[in-house]
C-alpha cells in the first residue's frame, strides 16, 4: 500500500477485451501445443504489469501534460498519464486518480509500438 491507502488496478472496456483477445489466442496456441509464442510473452507481460501496479502505481513512465493524447483527455477525463513498457516494444497507456481512501490505476490501453506511435503523434525519422 502506498501511505496506508488501497490500490486498485482497473481495465477500461478497450484494455478488458484487449486482454481477453490475447486470453483467447494463448488458449488456442496452448491446445495447439505451442509453448511459447510472441503472445504468450505478452500476455505474461501484462499480467506481471498489473501485479506491480497492484504494489506501486507509479511504476510507470510518467507521460508530460503537454504530450498526452486528447483521445484520453477526452474519453476518460485523465489529468495524468502514464506508460508501462511490455514485451516486444508493446506499452500499457494508464492513469492514476485517488483520493483519502484508495488509489487506483486506470489501464486505458494496451498497444504495439507503432500505435503507441500513432496515437502520440511521432514520427519516423
Amino acid at each position: 500500500m502506498v501511505k496506508n491507502k488501497q490500490i486498485q488496478v482497473i481495465l477500461s472496456e478497450e484494455a478488458d477485451e484487449q486482454i481477453m483477445k490475447l486470453n483467447e489466442i494463448v488458449g488456442e496456441e496452448i491446445k495447439r501445443g505451442i509453448k511459447k509464442s510472441e503472445n504468450q510473452i505478452l500476455l505474461k507481460s501484462s499480467k506481471r504489469a498489473i501485479d506491480i501496479l497492484k504494489s506501486n502505481p507509479f511504476a510507470g513512465t510518467h507521460v508530460k501534460k503537454s504530450l498526452m493524447p486528447e483521445k484520453y483527455i477526452k474519453n476518460y477525463d485523465a489529468s495524468n498519464l502514464w506508460k508501462f513498457d511490455l514485451s516486444n516494444f508493446w506499452r500499457m497507456i494508464y492513469t492514476v486518480k485517488g483520493n483519502d481512501i484508495e488509489i487506483i490505476s486506470f489501464i486505458l490501453d494496451i498497444v504495439d509500438h507503432n500505435t503507441y506511435n500513432k496515437i502520440f503523434g511521432y514520427r519516423k525519422k
